[in-house]
């Protein structure tokens, strides 16, 4: 009898070939594209990534195979566990990141119940990474996809040990070309489709904008100071900026200035040369462990503190209060309250967090 999966598709040609390679193999494949949001509810318009295109892209590809394909009204998840966190964690003074919050809560979250109750021994997505058992340690591994280019471990791993026994990533051993080929090849209507690039719900990139068409509030002016306590100028509301963020400032000062810090409370934020963004320690909190149960003492990785990033020596070592501390071989740059920091292991993923 044939092994029963649930593909999540995008419309996309990553997850349409996922799809296919799946059929070759012999599962029996059942498609799936998650509604995430509407988008006059979030003051958007035109298509997006949840778009009535998409849907029809992932349909079609579906019928050429002679697979069934659903959609799975996400919109209250999405908006519980990814907008509204978004915004919360903007209006705190922090930067998220809106793809690990949504590969967590909406779209694997909430994935395994709806395979479950269609009888699928496994969820598939179209995600550079791979997934292997450690028959020595007992555990299921995440490693990195072999497309370094395109590996997306970073944003996977929240990824529980249930889950990983439950997922395949078609995609993980391939490299994009070879994707794209084989689409065009089996006739695929979206070979040439070009590859998302920004968050779904803010396609310009404008994220204070959506915010605001959100929450009806207008980001509230305060004032830009040096690091010696300096007042420069006028900023028009914290949430325009980011650690790190050297554009748009309209500072003219004796040197470049950056972004350093931001005083929610007081409405500050904190400006200052480069050289102060740099940082050797961390603390990661909410924090998934996948190669290993738990922590013991300090141990010797790779940490990525964003997701373009690339990983750098480090060491990892567990706190009293279930947080992680992280100590970078050397400083790093803009180390951003909000944003994933995920621990490596040559190519298996140790785990991750998010920095306080």
């Amino acid at each position: 009898m044939k092994q029963k999966v649930l593909m999540a598709m995008s419309g996309g040609v990553d997850s349409s070939t996922a799809a296919l390679l799946l059929q070759e193999a012999g599962y029996d494949v059942i498609g799936v594209t998650l509604k995430m949001f509407e988008n006059k509810a979030i003051g958007l318009t035109g298509e997006t990534d949840s778009s009535f295109a998409n849907v029809r892209d992932a349909k079609q590809v579906a019928e050429k195979m002679g697979f069934p394909h659903y959609v799975f009204d996400f919109c209250p998840y999405f908006r519980q566990f990814v907008i509204d966190h978004f915004i919360a964690e903007y209006e705190s003074g922090r930067t998220p990141n809106p793809c690990v919050d949504c590969n967590k809560n909406v779209k694997l979250g909430q994935l395994f119940p709806k395979a479950e109750e269609l009888g699928c021994d496994y969820i598939a997505t179209g995600h550079y990474a791979n997934v292997k058992f450690n028959e020595e340690t007992g555990r299921w591994l995440l490693l990195r996809g072999d497309d370094r280019q395109k590996d997306q471990s970073y944003m996977l791993y929240t990824l529980t040990q249930a889950q990983l026994a439950h997922i395949l990533f078609p995609l993980g051993h391939l490299q994009k070309t070879v994707i794209r080929e084989k689409a065009e090849t089996e006739g695929l209507a979206n070979a040439r489709k070009p590859d998302s690039q920004d968050i779904c719900f803010v396609p310009d990139g404008d994220y204070a904008r959506v915010i605001e068409n959100m929450t009806r509030r207008k980001p509230q002016p305060g004032k830009f100071i040096h690091l010696d306590g300096t007042v420069l100028g006028a900023h028009k509301g914290q949430l325009h900026y980011t650690i790190g963020q050297r554009k748009g400032l309209g500072i003219a000062y004796q040197y470049p200035l950056y972004v350093v810090r931001k005083d929610v409370e007081k409405n500050i934020v904190y400006l200052g040369p480069q050289e102060a963004l740099f940082s050797d320690t961390l603390i990661a909190e909410r924090c998934n462990l996948i190669s290993v149960p738990e922590l013991k003492g300090p141990v010797r990785v790779t940490a990525k503190p964003r997701y373009r990033a690339k990983d750098v020596p480090a060491v990892i070592e567990p706190l009293d209060d279930g947080n992680i501390k992280v100590t970078f071989d050397e400083p790093q740059r803009a180390l951003t309250p909000g944003q994933a920091v995920v621990f490596y292991q040559d190519d298996v993923v140790v785990g991750g967090g998010t920095i306080r």
